[in-house]
């Protein structure tokens, strides 16, 4: 069983992940204990969806519990897709929408992130917030979401990288063990991927286990 599908078949990591990172009282503590990381970054990243113009178009995938959500404003007027291989991520973005009183502006589409049915350059930005570890093939996972960004458009992530070093192994031995971590990428590996999908401005940013990247789609 890949990662991908441990996540689809709703693992119970997935309640205490989605608890935990809908609540930043809980989150920060606990991620820099964990991680060594400021999570606190992560819910920065959200803040490029608000900064978005009426009739922009959003990806978010995978969405988890919709944490990204924090970041669209109230009658903003965008198209956002919360996407997810997992139904009960879905289900979970639908209340978060709820709770944040965006359901009007909130599409939910069940999908594998290396074959989305999306068209080619349909979105202005995707956010892929605590992502890439999650995907069998992270490679491939970047060339799908630089294929339907449109020119221009941008991409904020972040992963659990896997050159975090020997501080952070126990972590990563444990994620595999429970099918929650797939290959990952190094930080490295992340930029040539960007570079050799025409990513340009690409800003990279280590905290502790995680690294955080901003980029735009040449």
């Amino acid at each position: 069983m890949n990662v991908s599908e441990v996540w689809r078949l709703n693992h119970p990591w997935a309640m205490v992940y989605s608890f935990g990172i809908d609540r930043p009282w809980l989150a920060k503590p606990t991620a820099r204990m964990a991680f060594g990381s400021d999570i606190g970054l992560l819910y920065a990243a959200t803040e490029a969806i608000g900064e978005l113009p009426a009739g922009s178009a959003v990806l978010d995938v995978p969405c988890g519990s919709g944490v990204a959500l924090r970041g669209l404003r109230r009658d903003q007027g965008i198209r956002y897709v919360a996407a997810d291989i997992a139904p009960a991520m879905l289900e979970r973005t639908k209340r978060t929408a709820q709770r944040h009183g965006v359901t009007d502006q909130v599409h939910t589409q069940a999908c594998d992130v290396a074959r989305m049915p999306f068209a080619d350059g349909e979105f202005d930005l995707c956010v892929s917030l605590t992502g890439l570890h999650c995907f069998p093939d992270p490679g491939a996972a970047v060339a799908e979401i630089a294929r339907v960004l449109r020119p221009g458009g941008a991409l904020r992530a972040s992963w659990f990288r896997t050159d975090a070093g020997a501080r952070y192994r126990p972590q990563e031995v444990l994620g595999h063990a429970l099918g929650l971590l797939g290959p990952s990428a190094s930080t490295t590996q992340v930029r040539e991927w960007l570079d050799e999908c025409g990513f340009t401005d690409v800003r990279l940013r280590v905290s502790g286990a995680l690294a955080y990247v901003t980029a735009t789609k040449g």
